[in-house]
């Protein structure tokens, strides 16, 4: 038996890898992006104001809103994990507050929100609220009970709450904002986090007067700045000689172009690490950070449309075709206006406008256009559509075959379609 494993595994086409692989880094997490140090460089002014206005939920007091804003990789979440790891430090049985955390880009319904956070705090979670079949409103009035039955201060963190909000309304928002109007007991204090500076913006009135709250800006980081945290991150990690200064100055001047994006420069040492373990190098050069600035930067979003089914496509085309149009707000009806000229043209079934709508969905959850909820009050809510795809990109997307009967058709006033 022994001796059949041995043969199986000799035949493996991962053995040739394995055998190549040079092992040039000592401790691999430290690379993730989810790694988090036990100091964040450049961060520590952040660290100090929100740490100060939490504080007082030690003393069984209701801290002031926080929204935090920053771009991506601006170092946000690692300050609020990292706050939340010295929290726990000082509060370990939580005797004075609970500190919960959700990413509303992955929870992004405000059912799935708040039995999230309530998991967090409830040890039998799902012997008092189900994981889905409550209406929202029975969910929140045991949310409700439970939170005012610990007499706690609860910090509840809301990671990318934009993504959350633009696509399917504040609510959630609002009754976070305003449950202190009904507690006695207990306090909720509640800290947003945002890559749109505009956010607030995007609240209904009510919502935005509950909040209140302070403001934090996250700036982007400096080459200088992101050098300091790869130094700080990579310290006695790497095999001796294994890594020039050279190549962590590059990373860093990288992702100072881009916004001073430190996920960025992370991951291009990261990637670049791995290329050489790979090739079964004994050392980490520039060139290797070229090579995985490449692999990252491979078009996912021009991928990711290639796959799309027809009926998709057709819809998506029909958004490009109404922004080349003009800079104004597009609504769903626009979209579905367009969508069956072109149905009709390319001769596929046309699709009702609710299914349309699930569609726009879906290429708002792609990250191919924003689609934010747009309140008209008695009327109602529509959406305001922005495509958010680069123009080369699109370019090669409309010489897709599916397309190809456009090239010829020019309606009744004879302008051409493609």
């Amino acid at each position: 038996m022994n001796d059949e494993k041995s043969i199986n595994k000799e035949e493996s086409i991962f053995v040739q890898y394995v055998k190549k692989r040079k092992e040039l880094i000592k401790d691999k997490k430290v690379l993730q992006t989810t790694y988090l140090p036990d100091e964040l460089p450049h961060r520590k002014d952040q660290i100090d104001k929100i740490a100060s206005i939490i504080s007082t939920a030690l003393n069984g007091e209701k801290p002031s809103n926080i929204m935090i804003y920053g771009m991506t990789g601006t170092g946000k979440t690692a300050v609020i994990n990292y706050i939340g790891k010295e929290l726990n430090k000082i509060d370990p049985d939580k005797d004075h507050c609970f500190y919960l955390y959700v990413n509303c880009e992955i929870i992004d319904t405000a059912y799935g929100i708040l039995y999230d956070i309530a998991k967090q705090f409830i040890d039998d979670i799902n012997q008092k609220i189900p994981f889905t079949g409550w209406s929202f409103e029975k969910l929140y009035k045991e949310f409700y009970e439970e939170i005012e039955s610990r007499s706690r201060v609860f910090i509840i963190i809301l990671d990318e709450i934009d993504h959350m909000i633009s696509k399917k309304g504040d609510d959630i928002f609002y009754y976070l904002a305003k449950i202190n109007e009904h507690l006695s007991r207990s306090k909720v204090s509640i800290i947003g986090i945002s890559n749109n500076s505009k956010f607030q913006e995007m609240l209904e009135p009510k919502a935005k007067s509950r909040f209140g709250g302070e403001s934090i800006i996250f700036p982007p980081y400096t080459k200088k700045e992101l050098e300091d945290i790869l130094f700080d991150r990579i310290k006695d990690v790497f095999e001796p000689n294994v890594l020039d200064d050279s190549v962590v100055e590059y990373c860093a001047a990288l992702a100072s172009r881009n916004d001073g994006d430190a996920r960025m420069a992370i991951d291009l040492l990261r990637t670049a690490t791995d290329i050489a373990e790979r090739n079964g190098d004994s050392e980490i050069t520039t060139a290797h950070v070229k090579s995985a600035k490449s692999s990252i930067e491979i078009d996912v979003v021009e991928e990711s449309i290639k796959s799309l089914a027809t009926q998709t496509k057709i819809l998506l085309l029909s958004i490009i075709k109404i922004s080349e149009k003009s800079n104004e707000i597009i609504t769903t009806g626009d979209v579905y206006n367009e969508y069956r000229d072109i149905a009709s043209i390319i001769n596929v079934p046309i699709l009702t406008q609710r299914r349309i709508g699930d569609l726009i969905q879906e290429l708002d959850m792609m990250g191919l256009i924003n689609a934010s909820i747009k309140s008209l009050g008695r009327a109602g809510r529509t959406k305001e559509i922005k495509l958010d795809i680069q123009k080369e990109v699109v370019e090669r997307f409309k010489k897709d075959s599916i397309f190809k009967k456009l090239d010829d058709y020019r309606p009744p006033n004879q302008t051409k379609l493609m």
